[in-house]
């Protein structure tokens, strides 16, 4: 099986299950999500847009995947330190070369 014979109605439950999770997990931050798997919420957001096709603009699916408005998350964030900046960039070159 692949993940393309998986029935939509299933994949898009555990899209939902992942989404409430991060949202859970807010201790989570994006960079360092970045660093570690060279995806965030930011990055899911932008997926969902792009498949909605123009149904769901980027701003709207950001506050779906972030459950407010995404200026109100980023100022509680603490600013990402030099070591964190370096991991992300390392884990998103890895994923040019994929």
């Amino acid at each position: 099986m692949t993940i393309d014979d998986i029935d939509d109605k299933h994949a898009a439950a555990a899209f939902r299950r992942l989404v409430r999770h991060l949202q859970h997990r807010d201790d989570a931050q994006n960079v360092d999500l970045m660093g570690l798997a060279g995806f965030c919420r930011n990055c899911l957001s932008d997926w969902l847009a792009e498949a909605a096709g123009g149904a769901i603009d980027k701003d709207a699916a950001r506050e779906a995947v972030y459950a407010m408005p995404y200026s109100q998350w980023k100022a509680k964030q603490p600013p990402a330190t030099a070591e964190q900046l370096a991991r992300m960039d390392a884990s998103v070159a890895k994923n040019k070369a994929g």
